[in-house]
């Protein structure tokens, strides 16, 4: 009976380990292998697939720390848009899907996260995001880009760094403002 009471407080600890905690942690692991961005287009197993794993691009960030939690994106994003291809971006001309890239594009990974997650509002308010979040950027240019808010504070303890690569390998940054936020996600597969 004695243990009762520490074990009820435990359950309700907010250090308790979450999806998004796991996440945030698969996100940090990534960094520590070294990754060239490259994002040329490869043929890769379906599923499960995945680019050499010294090879990568923002997208690669989140596919690998999803799957590290055991969630497939490569499946999911392909099972998602070959039921409802009209319903995602048409910006590559393509008439049907394709395992091999679909899940490596950030306007994909977004369409899908608005589909099948819970989308966050976008603010300018750095406590909005989470450890496990998703974000998406536009950079100069227009270019999409996309990663994974983690539990390591800025050096100012103001905000939470993100896991992303744009162009350096897979790597921790206090970046989530450096850019124009487009969308803010959370995705844990419903079972």
């Amino acid at each position: 009976m004695k243990y009762l009471i520490p074990l009820f407080f435990l359950l309700l600890s907010p250090n308790q380990d979450t999806f998004y905690s796991k996440l945030s942690d698969a996100a940090l692991l990534l960094t520590k292998d070294h990754v060239i961005y490259d994002g040329s287009y490869c043929k890769i197993p379906y599923p499960n697939g995945d680019v050499a794993k010294n090879r990568g691009v923002c997208t690669d960030v989140v596919i690998r720390a999803y799957r590290k939690l055991g969630i497939d994106l490569q499946k999911e994003v392909h099972e998602d848009m070959k039921a409802n291809f009209s319903k995602y971006p048409k910006i590559w001309g393509l008439k049907h899907t394709d395992t091999n890239i679909d899940h490596r594009r950030v306007p994909n990974l977004e369409t899908f996260f608005t589909r099948k997650g819970t989308v966050l509002p976008v603010t300018k308010r750095a406590s909005d995001y989470k450890p496990g979040d998703i974000v998406s950027w536009r950079l100069p240019g227009g270019l999409p880009h996309i990663g994974i808010v983690v539990n390591k504070k800025s050096t100012d303890g103001k905000r939470y760094k993100l896991v992303h690569n744009i162009g350096r390998g897979q790597e921790l940054e206090d970046c989530i403002f450096n850019y124009t936020i487009t969308g803010h996600y959370r995705y844990k597969k419903q079972t």
